[in-house]
């Protein structure tokens, strides 16, 4: 009789690879309005789920950290924060793949990669991805998971940025609220110096499980998403409404 492998028995499941990339709002900007962070802290299995902030790209500012906690403190998880500058005492790996949702803030995406590399931060946190995990992230924390996206890391400039790659195409966050975002973005799309891709306004997250884009969801009635293209040579910007958090 031949053995049977327990695998066949009870099947390994698959873990879904999921990133909330948030272009404005939540407990950063709106913390009176954290229906964006409940909505992050629902797709996690956990019941409880290990959060951790991770602020780099603000050069681990204090005040942003504190402002997480005090937050996050209202909502039901365990929370924790990864500082670079000031790092944790334990193996770093070890402590990234203790957590069950990282949340990456704004600031300079530029320093962000950087230090991420240096630090081997991005290959640990793409392992607890793959194992589960959900990424997220404002601002700097949202395109820095894309191939590409439109940084003002250089100061009074809007650029493009080689990113990360984890999820295709670009990304630009604040649509609404930064006037230079909408008409840079359409023009490095249209001379090539960019990918196609999607655009947030603040309020406004993009939720993709397995790489694929799947939902626009957002903490305000009235915001809106955007997949911008090329079409017959001239930018197609296409508006979504997305799926308004109202009972979060």
């Amino acid at each position: 009789m031949s053995k049977i492998c327990e695998e066949e028995i009870y099947p390994k499941k698959e873990m879904k690879k999921q990133i909330l990339a948030i272009g404005g709002g939540g407990f950063t900007m709106k913390p009176e309005n954290l229906k964006l962070d409940r909505y992050l802290l629902s797709l996690s299995e956990k019941e409880c789920p290990k959060v951790c902030f991770i602020g780099t790209a603000s050069g681990d500012e204090k005040g942003y950290i504190d402002s997480f906690y005090d937050s996050y403190k209202k909502l039901n998880c365990e929370t924790s924060h990864l500082a670079l500058y000031n790092p944790p005492e334990c193996n770093l790996r070890d402590f990234v793949l203790d957590k069950d949702i990282f949340y990456v803030g704004g600031g300079n995406t530029r320093n962000l990669l950087a230090l991420w590399k240096e630090w081997r931060l991005d290959k640990y946190l793409k392992e607890a991805w793959l194992k589960g995990s959900v990424l997220a992230g404002i601002s700097a924390g949202s395109i820095c998971w894309f191939e590409q996206g439109l940084t003002d890391s250089v100061t009074g400039m809007l650029l493009p940025l080689e990113c990360l790659g984890f999820l295709p195409e670009s990304n630009c966050p604040h649509f609404d609220t930064e006037v230079d975002r909408r008409p840079v973005y359409h023009k490095t799309i249209l001379d090539g110096s960019m990918k196609p891709g999607i655009a947030c306004d603040d309020a406004v997250a993009a939720h993709y499980i397995d790489g694929k884009l799947r939902y626009f969801v957002s903490s305000l009635p009235n915001a809106k998403a955007y997949k911008i293209r090329v079409i017959d040579g001239n930018i197609k910007e296409l508006i979504i409404d997305p799926t308004y958090l109202k009972d979060f």
